[in-house]
């Protein structure tokens, strides 16, 4: 199902006034662990590199809570690869491995870094994001 996965800590300013992990969190975690995953396993360099990734979709349904101090599961794969575009799809689950706390995705247009202008994604980095991508 995911060809990625990353455990990300709760922290204890996670946790919102109702006992459990803030909403705004869940989007934090997903682009943590897409930009973590870029840069680590698909050698986008993000300081001196030609194009970057700007993100122009992201959407996130709930399914179950979770409260600090237990970490989360996070799972990714490639939904769509366009030209300049791909479609990252997350799921976050409990320390369990099986009960989904939520899932999501984030748009990605990869740009000229310079010039704002989309970009074709470059040949490792799409290499690296064919491999992430959902087969069938």
């Amino acid at each position: 199902m995911y060809a990625y996965w990353e455990t990300v800590p709760t922290r204890w300013k996670d946790n919102d006034v109702y006992g459990h992990v803030n909403n705004a969190v869940h989007y934090s975690m997903m682009d943590t662990v897409i930009n973590s995953w870029l840069i680590r396993a698909a050698g986008l360099d993000v300081h001196d590199g030609d194009v970057i990734g700007l993100c122009v979709e992201s959407h996130c349904v709930y399914r179950s809570s979770v409260s600090f101090p237990e970490p989360v599961r996070v799972g990714l794969r490639v939904g769509h690869l366009g030209r300049s575009s791909v479609r990252y799809e997350l799921g976050l689950f409990r320390e369990d491995g099986e009960t989904v706390v939520a899932e999501g995705h984030f748009v990605h247009v990869f740009v000229d870094r310079g010039t704002r202008r989309p970009a074709e994604i470059p040949g490792p980095l799409r290499k690296a994001m064919e491999e992430l991508a959902v087969t069938g």
